[in-house]
């Protein structure tokens, strides 16, 4: 029988931040008690197991990745955020992450050329090259700070070069990041969105500069690449080409930024499995996979419904903003045996949803997991005794309702 009014109500907030900090025990509850829950503060109905999860993620025509009146709100914070755009900068047109097929596909097709597995495999080399670099530059002084100085740089130098932007304006461009991702993270004040706001316009700003350098002369890096993809025809406009930078400087940051340093933390919690690790090199690829499970870098995604529905005894009304909740589905035991257990030689590890399932299955994984892979084969040929250099802070992470940022890992090694 369907629930018309959700009677169950956590004893605590999604938006605590130590709640998000640690949201697994919180997690465990929903998808006991109430799979579908609808956040108060928000209207979000937050989708907890990983059956209804996959049905989220795999039917666009009930779960729409089109933002409805819901999605976003129409709240002031909002309403000031885009004033911005539609005075100073461009308001972004929907493309990868906000659309359905058909149009969905065009867009995907486009930027799928660049990340296929032959693409990736050519990149392979820069990217270990890269990762032995940064690693050189603190080798000898038997401690770093892993995020800032690894975790980072690592994915922001390699999208930077990919992109055929200068290599040490990655700081730049992630400072950039954090202001596109801003309205997605937590509830701003309007004052703070508009700060955000501007940010993204001065971003928007450099970009545009780039397309026109690439529209007149063309060269071999992913910004050319999209100026010059035509869907039906016509270039892409300008609002397009911002969208899908957008989307691009994003994912090229903050998901393999918030992966590495997730998977590193991992394994000092969990010393068996790093010794584990050590003695047999070979379950690196299946260590990488279950960091993906146990931490998931994002912890959801947005839809809106498009029509009524029935979710686990919950309904849905239409127009509803839905969050299928990644990092919760990776902990499902009706799916993973022992799902609270890191366990680097997991058998099923790779049913896990880490980069959504889908029409929307994330576009850079394999790159990630490149990228992955690269670093802990170098820091577990370079780096021995790794332990934590100082006690972590009460929460770990920065506030995000949607990525869950680590802040910082003060690492003590000693060289190999």
């Amino acid at each position: 029988m369907a629930i018309e009014e959700q009677e169950f109500q956590l004893d605590n907030s999604f938006l605590d931040p130590a709640v998000q900090d640690d949201p697994f025990e919180s997690y465990a509850t929903l998808r006991e008690q109430c799979p579908v829950y609808r956040v108060p503060e928000t209207g979000l109905y937050m989708v907890t197991r990983y059956e209804d999860v996959r049905e989220a993620l795999t039917n666009p025509e009930t779960f729409s990745s089109r933002p409805g009146a819901g999605a976003g709100g129409a709240n002031e914070a909002s309403k000031a955020h885009a004033a911005v755009f539609a005075e100073r900068g461009w308001v972004k047109a929907r493309t990868l992450q906000r659309t359905d097929p058909p149009e969905h596909t065009h867009y995907r097709k486009i930027l799928g050329r660049v990340f296929t597995n032959r693409n990736v495999e050519k990149m392979k080399p820069r990217i270990n090259q890269l990762t032995h670099e940064l690693i050189d530059q603190f080798i000898d002084r038997g401690h770093c700070e892993f995020v800032s100085e690894f975790a980072l740089p690592l994915p922001g130098i390699f999208i930077c070069e990919q992109l055929g932007l200068p290599a040490q304006e990655y700081e730049t461009f992630k400072r950039w990041a954090d202001a596109m991702l801003a309205m997605s993270q937590r509830p701003l004040t309007p004052e703070e969105a508009i700060v955000q706001a501007e940010l993204e316009v001065e971003a928007q700003h450099h970009l545009a500069r780039e397309f026109e350098k690439r529209r007149a002369e063309p060269s071999d890096d992913l910004i050319s690449l999209i100026v010059h993809a035509h869907q039906d025809e016509e270039p892409f406009t300008m609002e397009e080409l911002q969208d899908l930078m957008h989307q691009l400087v994003t994912g090229g940051f903050e998901t393999t930024t918030a992966a590495i340093s997730k998977s590193m933390l991992l394994l000092l919690k969990y010393p068996e499995q790093m010794e584990k690790l050590r003695a047999d090199p070979s379950l690196t690829k299946n260590f990488i996979e279950e960091s993906l499970r146990f931490d998931s870098p994002v912890a959801g995604l947005w839809r809106t419904t498009a029509c009524p529905v029935e979710l686990s005894g919950t309904q849905i009304p239409e127009g509803a903003p839905v969050m299928p909740r990644f990092a919760s589905a990776n902990r499902d035991s009706e799916i993973f045996d022992e799902p609270d257990t890191f366990n680097i030689e997991r058998d099923n590890v790779n049913q896990h949803v880490a980069f959504g399932l889908g029409n929307h299955f994330c576009l850079g994984a394999s790159l990630a997991r490149a990228e992955l892979l690269a670093a802990f084969e170098a820091i577990l040929e370079r780096m021995d005794d790794i332990h934590l250099v100082d006690e972590m802070e009460e929460e770990v992470h920065h506030f995000s309702f949607f990525l869950r940022p680590m802040k910082k890992l003060h690492l003590g090694f000693t060289k190999k």
